[in-house]
């Protein structure tokens, strides 16, 4: 008949429950679930709603009633059946099965252990992976739940992102802080980081493709957005691929500059994101391949999320009078009116000339 495996599965289970059977001796039996043969012969109901039923009858709940009991469960169920749509019969069904087997199974004292696993598996045929996770420990999913949600709340009123695009890159924004602040064991005896294999002379005319070393190949876009603000250790090669050289690490963004940038920021510098200084990075206005300075008429301040942004939507940021300003694309704005953050601003310490700001560590 040329049909799916699950849909054939299905029809041949519903047969098996509604259709009359024939014993040994040739002497015709009634069908399995004689109440639901009944609706379901009547047009009352679908294979839908029957596929239902056959699986409540057969949870361990159903199995751990009397005959007589489970014979009057059924016969609820197709009644059920008769209004309700499928998943309401499976909503309803389970209530009915949990109530009528009110003592449980018997109490184990040796319980399944508890089974926590994250499966991570990269894309055979294009850049990036595929994570797969279970925790049976009910304490450790709402610490991954709860720090997905506090970040994956949406930053400002135009955010685009659906809710499971916003909680897949705020996991990565979480693991990508605890790179860059927090103290993790050594892997190979260095600390692990992001490390992006690029030649210098590629990097210096655009490139378009970098390889890490998990995800495997960067977009130029997602390879732009990296060298933004990253740090870079020159390692030097022979004709035969042997490394000769391995210099120091080196930000492209110096220490002092990103203060700089932070004193005028505050945080992420787009219009009602309130990500703190230790979430952002840094971005170049006039990106540094087609020439733009490293220097804080050049630089401003965004979370991961709206840096990538910047990168990969028609979003645009300028500095007008030495702070940064967003330009909405047309189909948010039709008049692209820049939107900048509102600033608390003092007249009378202005007409005083600027201010000097001490940092203590």
């Amino acid at each position: 008949m040329r049909l799916d495996r699950g849909v054939a599965a299905q029809r041949v289970a519903v047969a098996d429950a509604v259709c009359a059977r024939v014993g040994l001796d040739g002497t015709e039996l009634p069908a399995r679930l004689p109440a639901t043969a009944d609706v379901f012969a009547a047009g009352g109901t679908s294979l839908a709603h029957v596929a239902v039923i056959v699986r409540l009858l057969g949870s361990p709940p159903a199995t751990r009633l009397a005959p007589e009991v489970w014979a009057g469960a059924e016969i609820q169920l197709a009644d059920a059946a008769a209004g309700y749509t499928p998943r309401e019969v499976q909503q309803w069904g389970t209530a009915l099965l949990e109530a009528l087997d009110a003592d449980g199974p018997e109490p184990d004292d040796t319980p399944p252990p508890l089974v926590n696993e994250l499966r991570l598996t990269r894309f055979a045929a294009k850049p990036g992976g595929r994570l797969v996770g279970r925790y049976d420990d009910a304490a450790l999913f709402e610490a991954v739940a709860a720090v997905l949600d506090a970040k994956a709340a949406p930053l400002t009123a135009d955010e685009g992102r659906s809710r499971v695009e916003r909680k897949a890159e705020a996991l990565a924004e979480v693991c990508g802080w605890v790179l860059e602040h927090a103290e993790l064991p050594a892997v190979g005896g260095r600390r692990p980081v992001l490390t992006v294999q690029i030649r210098l002379a590629d990097l210096e005319t655009r490139a378009r493709a970098g390889m890490l070393e998990f995800g495997g190949q960067l977009s130029p876009a997602a390879l732009r957005h990296l060298a933004c603000d990253c740090g870079v250790v020159p390692v030097v090669f022979d004709g035969a691929g042997q490394p000769l050289d391995v210099g120091r690490l080196t930000r492209s963004i110096p220490d002092g500059l990103r203060r700089a940038v932070t004193a005028r920021d505050r945080g992420c510098a787009h219009p009602g994101c309130d990500r703190p200084p230790s979430w952002c990075e840094i971005h170049h206005v006039l990106p540094w391949e087609h020439g733009g300075p490293t220097a804080l008429g050049n630089l401003v301040m965004l979370c991961k999320a709206h840096h990538r942004q910047i990168h990969t939507t028609d979003w645009a940021v300028r500095l007008r009078g030495g702070l940064p300003e967003f330009i909405p694309p047309p189909w948010i704005d039709a008049e692209q009116k820049p939107r900048t953050r509102p600033r608390t601003w003092n007249p009378t310490r202005a007409r005083e000339g600027p201010t000097r700001i001490a940092e203590f560590a």
